[in-house]
């Protein structure tokens, strides 16, 4: 009973959903721009082939054209499902959208409703300045932008660009390319795996590995843009840029060819390959048209040798000058360290042109050389280690065979101080010869003989044949002669009638065995697997 007393309610209920959706679906069609036939030579149908399709056809004074929403396609023959609102155009097809959009193409399929087409058969897109070529082009018109996936190429008025896939957004003036990318322009070259190009400010911008290629410089990253106008960038993810005979390397880098100026962060490498000098640190800056370099945060300069290379560590480095007028300089914290020899300063200066090395100290003043004692100045003045020999000085100076590229004499001008470990008797013994110059001898990178001139002092732990001590020599000359042999004193020679005595161990107390001014810094010894570590 109560079903049937609520069937008129289902019956009305039902009524009112269906003239809700018919009348949804006629409003929707009625806001739906139809498509228009404006021109055509012949009109035929072919149920058969083509269900609730009109045959369009152009004849000797017409052309098949239709109309949609402010586009004309004018085309041979024209397939046009009026209930669908669309239509397969076919034979020179010319797409006309305002008064720059031009696109050419053997035939087309429009969705009115989706407003999107699909062309095909020597694509030829023009707007304004660029002219777009592909195979197969896809149009959306709703969100303006047309796009390839199976190779194209865009001319504009300087550059020819190829890649595999392609969008461009017409408001935007912006494309979006991806795989294969290849931009050919008379100024420069760039090859990328995905770039968006803004044509307005003529930026690129690479999301993958991109190279670029010009006269004088080259690019390689895998992130970063760059000013196509300006010739500048940021480049970034295994970033090089190269520059004539140097090549820089770092996690991101900002290069401007105009400024000839760039300057990188990050796992920085420069390097210079005439003189086979690289240089290595956490930011960079480079100045080309001074062909120099200025390294801070942890730099590292590595000089490649044949024999063995010089590694130097500083607060900061400076590359300047260029070839063989290249200068390296150090400043603050300065470690260096090739072969056998090692040492520290407060400043290292390379000059390749005169092959000289020179270390040295922070400058003191007059009040400070009175203030300091000659074991504290001793302690901040330049270092070098040699086998078991420390020598330091107020400058030292390490003079390089250039033929051979190999250092062959080292030079102290004064306050010259060797130091040598007693590697037979007490660990805590040393030999030690003090004076005002040093000049010595370098032989494949070892200490081979040193002289001593000027106010010579030595403290010798002298052995006999059974290495039993047989006492402690005390001497002063005008000058004394050291031969070296593997690291350590081998014979010396006195000039100019010397004073001396041997001592018994136990007749001098500790402060005997020390000439003034002895410092033991050995501990400071840099090695290669300390200290330059990167």
């Amino acid at each position: 009973m109560d079903l049937i007393e609520n069937k008129p309610y289902l019956y009305h209920k039902i009524i009112r959903v269906v003239l809700f959706f018919t009348f949804f679906s006629v409003y929707s069609q009625s806001n739906e721009k139809r498509i228009e036939i404006i021109s055509a030579g012949y009109f035929d149908r072919d149920e058969s082939v083509y269900p609730d399709g009109n045959i369009l056809s152009e004849n000797s004074d017409k052309r098949v054209q239709l109309r949609h929403d402010d586009m004309d396609v004018f085309s041979q023959k024209s397939i046009f499902f009026q209930n669908q609102n669309s239509f397969i155009a076919t034979g020179n097809v010319h797409v006309i959208q305002g008064d720059s959009i031009n696109l050419y193409c053997d035939s087309l399929n429009y969705d009115g409703v989706s407003k999107k087409f699909s062309s095909y058969g020597s694509v030829k897109f023009t707007n304004e300045k660029m002219e777009l070529n592909s195979d197969v082009l896809f149009f959306d018109r709703n969100k303006n932008y047309v796009y390839y996936n199976n190779y194209g190429e865009i001319i504009d008025s300087l550059s020819t660009i190829n890649s595999r896939k392609g969008t461009y957004i017409i408001h935007e003036k912006k494309y979006e390319f991806e795989e294969n990318v290849t931009v050919n322009n008379p100024n420069y070259k760039i090859t990328s795996n995905k770039m968006d190009y803004f044509i307005n400010s003529e930026l690129a911008y690479f999301f993958r590995e991109s190279t670029i290629e010009t006269k004088s410089y080259s690019v390689f990253c895998n992130n970063g843009f760059y000013n196509t106008k300006e010739k500048s960038g940021i480049f970034k993810v295994d970033a090089i840029v190269e520059t004539g005979d140097r090549k820089i390397y770092g996690d991101s880098i900002y290069f401007d060819d105009k400024l000839q100026y760039a300057s990188a962060s990050k796992n920085i490498k420069i390097f210079e390959k005439k003189e086979d000098l690289i240089v290595m640190g956490e930011y960079a800056e480079v100045f080309q048209k001074l062909d120099s370099a200025i390294i801070t945060k942890n730099p590292i300069a590595i000089n490649i040798s044949k024999n063995d290379s010089l590694f130097i560590r500083a607060d900061t480095l400076l590359s300047i000058g260029n070839d063989n007028h290249r200068k390296v300089i150090g400043n603050s914290n300065v470690k260096f360290l090739k072969g056998n020899m090692s040492g520290k300063s407060d400043r290292i200066k390379i000059d390749n042109a005169k092959g000289i090395t020179t270390l040295s100290r922070k400058y003191l003043s007059r009040r400070d050389k009175q203030i300091l004692t000659e074991s504290e100045i001793n302690k901040i003045n330049p270092v070098v280690w040699d086998g078991n020999s420390q020598i330091s000085g107020d400058e030292i100076i390490l003079k390089e065979d250039l033929k051979n590229n190999i250092i062959d004499s080292l030079k102290i001008s004064n306050n010259s101080f060797i130091v040598e470990k007693d590697t037979i008797g007490k660990k805590n013994n040393f030999n030690q010869i003090k004076g005002i110059k040093l000049d010595g001898k370098i032989i494949d990178n070892k200490i081979d003989k040193i002289k001593i001139d000027q106010n010579a002092e030595l403290i010798y732990y002298m052995y006999n044949d059974e290495n039993i001590l047989i006492g402690i020599d005390k001497a002063i000359s005008s000058s004394i002669l050291m031969y070296f042999k593997e690291g350590k004193i081998d014979e010396i020679l006195f000039q100019n009638q010397p004073e001396g005595v041997l001592y018994q161990e136990e007749n001098l107390d500790e402060n005997q065995k020390k000439l003034l001014g002895f410092v033991d810094r050995f501990s400071e010894r840099i090695t290669k697997t300390k200290n330059f570590t990167y």
